[in-house]
């Protein structure tokens, strides 16, 4: 030991030791602090990571749903074209029946088979085919059919249809946040 350490008083001692202990719990609340803010930046690179990879699927969920959204834009003008095409066929069809029932006379001359007889028949035909040959020919066959335009249940379907089609624009057009 030095002198010094010799002259030293137990007060001194006493003094000497507190400002070690002093000195390390100094160090250790500074050691401490370091590693605290350490954590912290830890924490905060971690923070910001996990706002980049949110930040990443927003935009990923962005481009899915614009994608969908482009998709079903697509669809309801498809559908939209299909159902224009559609009207203008059965417009074009209506134009061609109502053109045909024009053209058409109004009532064909009937010819019944009572005023035509066949061939051969006479006194060497048996009696059975001269009674047929004599009989009067069956119901006439019926007026000309009603145009399609003209019959209820195809003015039913068509009125289910058109009314469809409309819901499925309307859903189309009102559905494109999707």
């Amino acid at each position: 030991m030095s002198e010094q350490d010799e002259q030293r008083t137990p007060a001194e001692e006493a003094e000497a030791v507190a400002a070690a202990d002093e000195a390390t719990a100094q160090a250790t609340r500074i050691e401490g602090a370091a590693r605290v803010e350490e954590v912290q930046r830890e924490v905060a690179e971690t923070d910001v990571r996990r706002i980049e990879e949110q930040r990443e699927a927003a935009e990923q969920e962005v481009e899915k749903l614009s994608r969908k959204e482009r998709k079903a834009r697509a669809k309801a003008e498809k559908e939209a074209e299909e159902a224009l095409e559609a009207r203008k066929k059965a417009q074009e069809a209506e134009r061609q029946a109502h053109a045909a029932q024009r053209a058409a006379p109004q009532r064909p001359t009937e010819t019944t088979t009572v005023s035509v007889t066949s061939p051969g028949v006479g006194s060497t035909t048996a009696p059975r085919a001269q009674a047929a040959a004599a009989r009067p020919a069956t119901e006439p066959p019926p007026p000309a059919a009603q145009s399609a335009a003209e019959r209820p249940e195809v003015l039913v379907g068509a009125a289910f249809a058109g009314a469809f089609l409309l819901a499925r624009l309307i859903r189309a057009a009102t559905s494109s946040d999707d």
